[in-house]
């Protein structure tokens, strides 16, 4: 193949939708308990250093027995993002991360 007819593959930066940097919203549910919130705080601070905890975003479920939160990450790249959503959903107090 002559170098006229290559293409190059796009990287994960090109296909993505999303323009880093940027402010991402990622909710996280998990059961009611005193240590929900901390640990969720603890990952994304890991992630992100400027997270400001203030800003989460806190939905109780009907019966009280589950938190939804919404935290503002600051995303710099798609790896950064796909590590935190992979940290937030092995962890045993998390339910689901969207």
């Amino acid at each position: 193949m002559s170098e006229n007819n290559k293409t190059s593959l796009p990287t994960p930066e090109e296909k993505s939708l999303i323009e880093y940097p940027c402010i991402f919203p990622i909710k996280v549910m998990g059961k009611e308990s005193p240590e929900f919130i901390p640990a969720i705080v603890h990952i994304a601070k890991q992630f992100d250093s400027q997270f400001d905890p203030n800003e989460i975003e806190k939905r109780p479920s009907r019966d009280g027995n589950y938190l939804g939160l919404t935290l503002m990450i600051h995303a710099h790249s798609r790896e950064q993002l796909d590590e935190l959503y992979r940290t937030l959903s092995t962890h045993p107090l998390v339910k689901v991360v969207l």
